[in-house]
């Protein structure tokens, strides 16, 4: 009977103990090497794996102990792939919490309607929480690796905010950008009236850049389209100052000379007719659905007023008559 209750004893305290040593496991503050700390589950990972790369970065929490509490809380394969940032005063049980919830943390990289390609690239190429996987690729090989069918990556990308988990590819990013813009222009091109002067989808987008380019002020887009469409159909020069700098690329240095409207390239519609080989920018929405339904009008010119809006006119003399009022005073 005393070996009996000697026994009893024994499990009683190992019981008790076993649930003080639980409490406090789950409890305790994890410490850090560094404040926050950051790590990264990769798709498809274990909860070893996932607890491993959280030991490694730093944390003092034995892999096996939060292998150990995903198991016996049955949340062993519920852990979501990610980028995390952790602070100091973290328990176990909430980083296990933080796991299976998927709470990632998040970059964020605003592309903005008008800026080119090359613009695009640079803000990639700078940002810290992207890991930088095109920064030696050429832009025909980043579009082999996006699987582009489009010779050419100017105005391929919809200007939007992308968010991702931080340490992503800039190669996802660019891909989403893609993506998104190849629906928009599908459905601005489903929508477009017919009478266009453009031949293609791609056409219209390279229009829709240079509208975008040409609009200092979002009500002055419709009639910035008209413009240019009245003028394809009547087979005019665009004459637009966006294309020239753009053939002029990085020689341009913020001041148009008369000997660059002159000097012919691709993009300068002062010397060609129609429209340049490719887009000149990224256009928003707003410039795709413009182009793709001009309203009706017999303007043939704009000029800028010096606010941001544009003076448009029907004839040649009311034109030159606004450029003295607006660009000569």
């Amino acid at each position: 009977m005393r070996t009996f209750k000697l026994i009893l004893l024994v499990v009683i305290l190992a019981f008790v103990t076993a649930i003080v040593g639980a409490s406090w496991f789950t409890a305790r503050h994890l410490p850090m090497r560094s404040d926050p700390t950051g790590f990264s589950v990769p798709p498809g990972a274990s909860l070893r794996t996932a607890a491993q790369a959280i030991e490694a970065a730093g944390i003092d929490l034995p892999a096996w102990q939060l292998e150990l509490l995903g198991r016996v809380l049955g949340r062993s394969t519920k852990i979501k792939a990610g980028s995390y940032e952790v602070e100091e005063g973290l328990t176990a049980l909430a980083l296990l919490d933080k796991l299976t919830r998927g709470d990632v943390t998040q970059g964020e990289l605003v592309l903005v309607e008008g800026k080119t390609f090359r613009q695009f690239r640079a803000v990639l190429n700078e940002h810290p929480d992207l890991s930088h996987d095109s920064l030696k690729l050429s832009d025909v090989q980043i579009l082999a690796r996006l699987g582009a069918k489009e010779p050419h990556p100017e105005g391929l990308f919809f200007p939007d905010t992308y968010l991702f988990d931080k340490g992503s590819s800039d190669l996802d990013v660019l891909r989403r950008a893609y993506r998104s813009m190849q629906p928009r222009l599908a459905a601005a091109w489903e929508k477009r009236d017919v009478t266009l002067p453009v031949k293609t989808p791609y056409e219209l987008l390279i229009l829709a850049s240079i509208v975008e380019k040409e609009t200092g002020v979002p009500t002055d887009r419709p009639q910035v389209a008209a413009v240019f469409v009245n003028r394809l159909r009547r087979g005019m020069l665009l004459q637009t100052d966006p294309t020239v700098i753009y053939g002029l690329g990085e020689r341009f240095d913020g001041n148009l000379r008369k000997i660059d409207l002159l000097t012919d390239t691709p993009w300068n519609t002062y010397t060609r007719v129609g429209l340049p080989p490719t887009p000149i920018a990224m256009p928003g929405l707003a410039s795709l659905q413009a182009v793709a339904k001009p309203p009706p009008s017999d303007m043939l010119y704009f000029v800028a007023r010096g606010d941001g809006s544009s003076e448009f006119s029907t004839t040649l003399d009311e034109h030159n008559s606004a450029v003295a009022k607006y660009q000569k005073r």
